[in-house]
């Protein structure tokens, strides 16, 4: 049964998201960002533009969804997002939720969690995002983002975990998440369940930070839904080369799981701050990070191992439709 999905531009049904990107950033900027008083006048504008020519790219391949990824401290903007969206004439759909300790900002509520009020905070926070809006905005998060260090949950990322499963089951809203350098996927599948999160509507991201398929059977066993995520991003933070995490997924796509399978880039289209500047060994590694990297380059090496269209479409359109409830 279709379900009624939070755009940034008003509720639409799950059976029109179409072809769908889950996890991408139009823009994301490290916390501190905002204090760099360097940006000039026209960096708004030079955001939307990007943001505008990349949905076109997107929209090329048949893209009629892009899941904006952001969590709320690394420079979310839902009428950034909004004003791209209609330009662009593409659904987008912004997330709730904070980032990992280690790259977010946790200090405001590790404060507020060592004086005991955080945890009932932060509920109250994801809930009147997704419910009532924004800020002072009327535009309402789509999914829940949740995210965790490498090699453990720490305790100010449980508060979060906690949230976003009690959140999830109130409202339906799906859960996303980061996973670091390909560890604790099973550990948060098995942490949102028991929180009592729907395993059908929670993606378990950046697994393809890992090529052991154990890993994967590991977490998919919870009856969660996975995602390779980050196809581009590769010989960096831990990222395997596109070549093993393509061998890895074509292995789980023939052993059943193209209906528990989310792909997806995690590009980073504006650095938010100051522009990035790459040493050409990493640049050349990131050649292929970009928006159209999945039906440019990776979808037809799957096609050439046996991956059928079916398959593919059910990756793109059926899955998502699912996980936000069609």
């Amino acid at each position: 049964m279709a379900a009624t999905v939070n755009t940034v531009t008003g509720p639409v049904s799950s059976d029109d998201l179409g072809k769908t990107l889950m996890h991408e950033h139009f823009f994301f900027g490290y916390p501190g960002y905002e204090g760099d008083s360097t940006l000039g006048p026209n960096y708004i504008e030079e955001i939307v533009a990007t943001g505008v020519e990349v949905a076109e790219r997107a929209k090329a391949h048949g893209v009629e969804t892009i899941v904006d990824a952001t969590p709320n401290d690394c420079g979310r903007d839902p009428e950034l997002l909004r004003e791209i969206s209609e330009r662009a004439e593409i659904k987008i759909i912004c997330s709730t939720g904070y980032y990992y300790e280690g790259e977010g900002a946790p200090a405001y509520f590790k404060f507020r969690q060592g004086l005991g009020s955080a945890p009932g905070e932060v509920e109250e926070l994801i809930m009147t995002e997704i419910t009532s809006g924004i800020g002072n905005t009327d535009i309402k998060a789509g999914v829940v983002k949740l995210a965790s260090s490498k090699d453990e949950i720490s305790g100010y990322e449980e508060m979060f975990f906690a949230a976003g499963a009690k959140a999830q089951r109130e409202t339906g809203v799906p859960i996303i998440t980061h996973t670091q350098e390909g560890t604790m996927g099973p550990e948060q599948a098995e942490f949102l369940l028991s929180a009592g999160a729907d395993p059908n509507r929670v993606v378990i991201g950046h697994m393809d930070g890992n090529t052991d398929v154990a890993y994967h059977i590991a977490t998919l066993s919870h009856g969660v839904n996975i995602a390779f995520d980050r196809f581009g991003i590769q010989g960096i933070v831990g990222a395997p080369m596109d070549e093993m995490r393509t061998t890895c997924l074509i292995g789980l796509l023939g052993m059943g799981y193209s209906d528990r399978m989310i792909l997806s880039h995690d590009t980073v289209n504006v650095w938010l701050g100051r522009p990035l500047v790459l040493p050409d060994a990493v640049a050349e590694l990131l050649e292929g990070w970009h928006i159209t990297h999945l039906f440019d380059d990776i979808v037809p090496v799957l096609k050439n191992a046996g991956v059928t269209d079916e398959q593919i479409n059910g990756i793109f359109i059926e899955n998502p439709k699912r996980i936000f409830g069609g």
